[in-house]
């Protein structure tokens, strides 16, 4: 359902979520590596999430990506995904049809409506720091 630039855009504010719930700041190469995305593509889409307020960048020595403490637990995924991919998650057909709608709509039309309203709820409603919270027991992952 979403981007390759909007899942790795996830795990990268997840990470550096965790990072500055630990005081630290971390830099482009570590949260490339976590995450398990490319260092160039990694760069564009931080470069993203810092100009939509979500991450922080930090230049200089002891420079690097952060987010503020009390910001944490108030950034929604779905503030994640709108900074990268916008709206689409919520548009468009589910088998990719160009002109399905309720008026002419595909076999899954309805089905789809329900999980897009499934999925606009969660992200709505689930904080990063929510996120953050099985990473640090280790009950969550963000690469395998």
């Amino acid at each position: 359902m979403f981007s390759k630039a909007c899942e790795y855009g996830i795990r990268a504010s997840i990470y550096i979520a965790l990072q500055s719930l630990e005081g630290k700041r971390t830099s482009l190469k570590d949260i490339a590596r976590e995450t398990g995305s490319p260092v160039a593509f990694t760069a564009k889409i931080l470069q993203q999430l810092s100009k939509s307020d979500i991450i922080d960048s930090v230049q200089g020595a002891a420079g690097g990506f952060e987010i503020v403490k009390n910001k944490i637990n108030h950034i929604k995924l779905s503030e994640i995904v709108y900074a990268i991919d916008g709206d689409n998650v919520y548009m468009g057909c589910g088998l990719g049809l160009e002109k399905c709608n309720a008026n002419k709509p595909c076999p899954v039309h309805d089905k789809f409506v329900a999980v897009r309203e499934g999925l606009r709820n969660m992200l709505e409603n689930t904080t990063l720091y929510e996120m953050t919270s099985g990473l640090e027991v280790g009950l969550t992952y963000l690469k395998r």
